[in-house]
């Protein structure tokens, strides 16, 4: 077979993969994770590989540390949530920092982030901390498809933020780069982002806002039976997390899906009563979509690398002008992202970063990774958008995906910044 025969073949199975995805996902409202396990399916079977069972578990197991993150993560953030911890944060945010916008917004904004940072999932942030603090923000003056904006594009600076980065982690295992030395380069562009986001949308509402009448709502009973204790899970997650890193020869790294089951079973111990299989089931269905994407992801990175389309995407895209690339890193992960950030991570992002390789790869790998964030926002699928939409009121989620595109435009040219002045970045690497 000549090589044009075989060009033309690559991207026939490659377009069979993605339109066979894309009608099951939307066509069919299929789960985005089984859609992308029968498109690899279907380009096996084009490509003459029928239907390769070995590779498809090997597949699925592809990134089964993610998917335990996720879990445990899930449920220590469920724990917390049904001990009364996270609530008892939100009232006490508001009640120290009342008066003081300036000090108030920042504070907010990283109650946000939390879960997100410790989960790689924009979704747990708005669903959990996004809720909690969405009516107190709405109540205080801010309209409710600016609280919606504020809170989905914050979300997904929590998910890009350090601990735990999974779009990183998603180029970082199709390449075999480990996950170390990114909190540096993650935070440098998270929390400044994130901060101009609040204060951009938040400001002008909570200046002058009227913090007493909220106050007076918020019951702190459990707050004053508990005290500190309520927030002990909290403390020993952040303790071990640092502590296996500071004192790493001393302290085994115990794995972060252990340390999240520690947090957890601490906070059965501490504010109220916890139905544990209750919690369990509600962390599990909450984190199942992405569980199932995950395994889906690897199921379709695994048939591209057996039937060539992997190493076809990463020829094309290396054989790119550099202008050409950078605009296709500005369009296409976005773009495709508002599919799944995920598979942009994996199908785009890890060609792209093969493609720049010689520049810092830590700065370059988290530079794509946020490319691909802030798909979570993006159409068709605008799923943080959606979320957002629902905790707030919102009538038309389209009204907060307008509302969000200008910051989805300045973080995209931030992130092009960082790929392009990587090497002058690297004192934020190890």
């Amino acid at each position: 077979m000549h090589g044009s025969e075989i060009f033309t073949q690559g991207w026939l199975i490659f377009g069979v993969m993605v339109v066979v995805f894309i009608a099951l996902s939307f066509w069919r409202g299929q789960p985005i994770g089984i859609s992308l396990m029968f498109g690899a399916l279907a380009g096996s079977l084009v490509a003459g590989k029928g239907i390769p069972i070995r590779h498809m578990v090997e597949g699925a197991f592809t990134y089964f540390d993610p998917i335990l993150i996720i879990f445990t993560a899930m449920l220590f953030m469920r724990v917390i949530e049904d001990n009364g911890a996270l609530q008892a944060l939100a009232n006490l945010i508001i009640k120290k920092f009342s008066g003081k916008p300036a000090l108030l917004l920042p504070v907010v904004t990283l109650f946000i982030m939390f879960p997100a940072t410790l989960t790689g999932i924009t979704t747990t942030s708005v669903l959990t901390t996004g809720a909690l603090i969405a009516p107190t923000l709405i109540t205080l003056g801010m309209p409710r498809v600016t609280t919606a904006a504020m809170i989905a594009m914050i979300s997904i600076m929590g998910m890009f933020a350090p601990p735990i980065n999974l779009l990183v982690m998603l180029i970082g295992q199709g390449v075999d780069m480990p996950y170390i030395g990114f909190a540096g380069p993650l935070a440098f562009a998270a929390f400044p982002l994130a901060m101009f986001t609040a204060f951009t949308l938040g400001w002008k509402y909570l200046k002058n806002a009227d913090f007493q009448a909220i106050i007076g709502q918020m019951n702190s009973d459990d707050e004053r039976k508990s005290g500190l204790i309520l927030f002990l899970p909290l403390i020993v997650v952040f303790l071990l997390m640092i502590a296996v890193r500071v004192f790493s020869g001393v302290i085994p790294d115990i794995g972060i899906p252990l340390i999240f089951v520690i947090g957890a079973v601490t906070g059965l111990f501490t504010g109220k009563k916890v139905n544990v299989s209750k919690s369990a089931y509600r962390a599990l269905l909450t984190g199942l979509p992405v569980l199932g994407l995950l395994t889906g992801i690897g199921i379709f990175l695994q048939i591209m690398t057996l039937t060539g389309v992997r190493g076809l995407l990463v020829v094309t895209v290396l054989s790119l002008p550099k202008a050409l690339t950078y605009l296709g890193l500005l369009i296409s992960l976005p773009v495709f992202g508002g599919v799944s950030a995920f598979a942009s991570a994996m199908v785009f992002g890890i060609p792209f970063f093969l493609s720049l390789l010689g520049s810092n790869e830590i700065v370059v790998c988290a530079g794509i990774a946020l490319l691909a964030g802030l798909g979570d926002v993006m159409l068709p699928s605008a799923i943080e958008a959606r979320f957002a939409t629902q905790i707030t009121g919102v009538d038309n989620y389209l009204k907060v995906v307008r509302k969000c595109l200008p910051f989805v435009l300045i973080f995209g040219l931030v992130a092009l910044g960082m790929i392009y002045w990587a090497d002058s970045l690297s004192f934020l690497t190890p």
